[in-house]
Parts: structure tokens; C-alpha cells; sequence
């Protein structure tokens, strides 16, 4: 990945998160993050 790439990737990540914290108080973000909580949690059960 080249850093202009990854600048661009970094600002739309930002951008996104903006907006959702603009436009929607952040529910969306929150939402992904449970998610992404629960799936970690999944993971690691089936590890053990």
C-alpha cells in the first residue's frame, strides 16, 4: 500500500466517522463497535 493510498483510505475512515457523529450522534459507529466486539468474543471461544 502506498502512503498516498493509505492517506486516502485514513481520510474516508475520518470523514465517515464524521459524519456519522454529525448527522446520527454516533449510533452507527457505536453499532460496528458491539458488532466487532461480539465477533472478537466469537473468535476467541472458538480458539479455546
Amino acid at each position: 500500500m502506498t502512503d498516498r493510498l493509505a492517506i486516502i483510505i485514513g481520510a474516508l475512515v475520518i470523514g465517515a466517522l464524521l459524519l456519522d457523529l454529525a448527522l446520527n450522534g454516533g449510533a452507527a459507529s457505536f453499532f460496528l463497535i458491539r458488532k466487532l466486539a461480539d465477533l472478537i468474543y466469537f473468535v476467541s471461544f472458538w480458539r479455546h
